[in-house]
């Protein structure tokens, strides 16, 4: 198996195809990076910009390049002496036009006679033989504005077609006879009889566990490989699929066991079942490791106590339990009626209840059963017992059907807890606990709000020993805020009364009526600043929204939208507010870069194959998707090749990726480094086998401690080489950390002799 030394991620689409991908090859060759890291390139919903919503498994996106697009850039890449990784999605398809996806438009025109009937996860007897569609309007009239035309045998309802089933009228009467029916989009949450992509409904759920379904989801991959276009895969939320054991094991034999991600959310202290045929993760959890290295535990009071919001723990259990008795509650109530014939005595809202209590207490993302999770679906049934002691009875009946994985109920409860966990957490309570916000990102736990030099370092050398492949990152395409606008918002824990007395004033001049939302929002205005109005605006809306306290998608609150407006406005527009902004800003960017270098630094050099988002080589202050989706100008990125001094995070960035590509003999180990003296806690260091990473944290700590002083590296007699600045460093035993780090709050060291 080929194992990529590094990746540098693109995002394909109309806009940048992989033509233009392949133009890029020699300027990402020329930074270091070893592998193209492609997302999702087969057809995709048309004027998608991120692809995940696949409507043609056998087809490379035309409007991507198509597949001569493709062989132009592993034909570059390839040249180049790179490799080529490509994002898959398994486990849905994008049906938001009907008429795009074939198989859909079969599913919708033949119903449960099509073939693919066996493709999609749809639960007729619920919908008494329809699939149903959320897609009409609120009035109670909408069917009214349907159009039936018989000679292209479809039904129009404004810019959605529908297809007409054979032998049936192109009327209001025949549209009784169609194998689906059209209802509200606010049915969607409690009726859907189709398993779909979280709360999307133009996501319908896939079936690859059926062989054929695999195969030919998995054709037009498999030419891949047998062309020798791709070297290795990524493989989008796992979690919803039926067995992800038994699809890895078959995308090993389709790949000749070529080089495998997983995009898979681990929770503190969780692994990866060892049976699964993977390199490992897409790097969430090394994320959240690097991030909490940055955070100065001792702003943890001050911070949690000036904004007070429930504890974590509560809140997640009730942010769940949210998501399950609503947005997602068509996917309880399908659980519930799998139970039932297990426990046909049980009233069925009983039943509901008692199921959607066990989600909400659910530890982790997902189980694995048999082999993997038996212990999280105890633990979530006990936790279920004592929010609920109401439901004890009930939960200990239910506890048996969660682990027989004969049952369907428990192969399908396994796929719809990551669901749960996924919205309730992620998208909703990430936007409520705003202590700090720098460690509500995808695959931590904000709760943990720093970890100390010995845990990293610990944590670190179980990933070399455990994981030496797995991918690292701390941007990607759905990363809540991006890696810079994240190390400059970690700088609040060093300051923390500063912040909260800021903060006191821009709730004062730009009053939410919501505290807690007021902090989200002043810190992402703060970590990203400058930014254009429009992106603060988009971003405050969504995250309004997301957080479901004060506004709703689908409910707004018109006055607090209102108020929130007006504060965006005001950052922009009331000199008061714009100064408090700018001032803090200035008072903390230098601290901001120094994590930023840092943190970049770390997760290029320790174990596992880093990654680069896109762009990301310079400073980068994206917020949440699709802001983090943004246009990348490689043309100054590629002017910086001719002076890679120019920018300090470009040519950290180049000389990391350049050494571990071109020495890999350099980062065969872990030991941590040595470091004593006044102020050792403010650096941190490692060895990966001749090449040192060394490290600034919390530089305003040091900063008020006097620098660095007499702290020294005890690192072997020798000479080593600064890869970034080209000095030399002669060490009798030890070095000081002052002299290492005189240029740059982090440096790159090889050893020489």
């Amino acid at each position: 198996m080929r194992i990529p030394a590094s990746t540098y991620r693109l995002q394909i689409r109309e806009s940048f195809t992989l033509f233009d991908a392949a133009e890029l090859v020699p300027y990402l060759r020329d930074l270091g990076s070893d592998w193209v890291y492609l997302s999702p390139i087969l057809t995709a919903t048309q004027g998608s910009d991120h692809g995940y919503d696949v409507v043609d498994f056998t087809t490379v996106d035309p409007s991507r390049g198509g597949p001569e697009g493709l062989k132009a850039l592993a034909d570059a890449a390839h040249a180049a002496g790179m490799g080529v990784l490509v994002d898959i999605v398994p486990n849905h398809m994008g049906v938001a036009d009907h008429s795009a996806n074939a198989w859909w438009w079969d599913l919708l025109t033949h119903g449960q006679n099509s073939r693919y009937a066996a493709a999609f996860d749809v639960d007729w007897a619920a919908g008494n033989g329809k699939i149903r569609l959320p897609v009409l309007g609120d009035s109670p009239e909408e069917l009214q504005h349907l159009e039936y035309d018989d000679a292209a045998r479809l039904v129009r309802y404004f810019d959605k077609t529908f297809p007409l089933a054979p032998g049936t009228e192109a009327s209001p009467a025949g549209l009784d006879d169609q194998h689906y029916e059209l209802v509200s989009w606010r049915e969607a949450d409690a009726t859907l009889n189709y398993r779909r992509f979280f709360g999307v409904t133009t996501l319908a759920g896939v079936r690859v566990e059926e062989p054929w379904v695999f195969d030919e989801a998995h054709a037009e991959i498999k030419r891949w490989f047998d062309e020798g276009l791709v070297d290795g895969l990524r493989v989008d939320h796992p979690d919803g699929l039926a067995d992800p054991q038994g699809y890895l094991d078959r995308l090993a034999e389709l790949t000749g066991g070529a080089y495998v991600l997983v995009e898979k959310i681990l929770e503190p202290g969780e692994k990866l079942p060892e049976s699964w045929k993977t390199a490992g993760t897409t790097g969430y959890d090394a994320l959240a490791t690097v991030d909490r290295l940055f955070v100065d535990p001792s702003g943890r009071e001050i911070l949690t106590d000036m904004v007070p919001v429930e504890r974590y723990a509560e809140m997640t259990h009730d942010t769940k339990r949210g998501i399950a008795d609503g947005l997602l509650n068509s996917e309880v109530r399908r659980l519930a009626r799998l139970a039932t014939s297990s426990l046909p005595d049980v009233e069925f809202e009983q039943l509901v209840d008692a199921i959607a209590e066990t989600l909400a207490s659910f530890p982790v993302y997902r189980s694995y059963l048999p082999d993997h999770g038996s212990e999280y679906v105890e633990e979530a049934v006990i936790a279920a017992r004592v929010h609920r002691p109401d439901l004890s009875e009930l939960l200990g009946r239910v506890r048996p059907l969660l682990s027989d994985c004969s049952l369907e109920f428990s192969k399908r409860f396994q796929q719809t807890s990551g669901m749960i966990m996924a919205k309730g957490v992620e998208d909703t309570a990430f936007y409520r606990y705003t202590r700090l916000t720098s460690l509500n990102e995808v695959g931590a736990d904000p709760s943990v709000f720093s970890i100390d030099p010995f845990d990293v370092h610990t944590q670190l050398t179980h990933r070399q020993f455990q994981t030496p492949h797995s991918m690292t990152t701390l941007s990607t395409h759905d990363t809540k805020r991006s890696e810079d606008t994240r190390a400059r918002i970690s700088v609040l824990a060093e300051v923390p009364a500063d912040w909260a007395g800021t903060l006191a004033q821009l709730d004062a001049l730009a009053p939410l009526g919501d505290k807690a939302f007021a902090d989200l929002l002043w810190q992402a205005l703060i970590g990203a600043w400058p930014l254009s109005r429009e992106r603060a605006w988009a971003y405050a809306e969504k995250a309004a929204r997301e957080a479901g306290n004060s506004t709703t998608w689908t409910d707004p609150d018109s006055e607090f939208e209102a108020r929130l407006r007006h504060a965006v406005n005001a950052a922009f527009d009331d000199e008061r507010v714009r100064a408090v902004i700018e001032d803090f800003v200035q008072r903390i960017r230098a601290a901001g870069e120094s994590n930023a270098l840092s943190a970049k630094l770390v997760q290029l050099t320790m174990p596992g194959v880093p990654d680069v988002y896109q762009g990301t080589e310079l400073w980068d202050s994206s917020l949440v998707d699709p802001d983090n989706r943004r246009p990348v100008d490689y043309a100054e990125r590629k002017d910086l090749l001719q002076n890679p001094g120019g920018h300090p995070k470009f040519a950290l960035v180049r000389a990391a990726l350049r050494l571990k590509r071109d020495n890999p003999d350099l980062f065969t180990t872990y030991d941590a480094v040595t470091i004593d003296g006044p102020t050792k806690d403010h650096a941190f260091a490692f060895d990966r086998g001749g090449a040192i990473t060394v490290v600034t944290r919390l530089p305003l700590g040091l900063e008020r401690n006097g620098g660095w002083q007499d702290t020294v590296l005890k690192l072997a007699a020798g000479t080593y080489r600064d890869e970034i600045t080209g000095a030399t460093h002669n060490s009798d035993g030890e070095l000081l950390v002052a002299e290492v780090l005189k240029d740059a709050p982090a440096t790159l060291l090889r050893r020489l002799a």
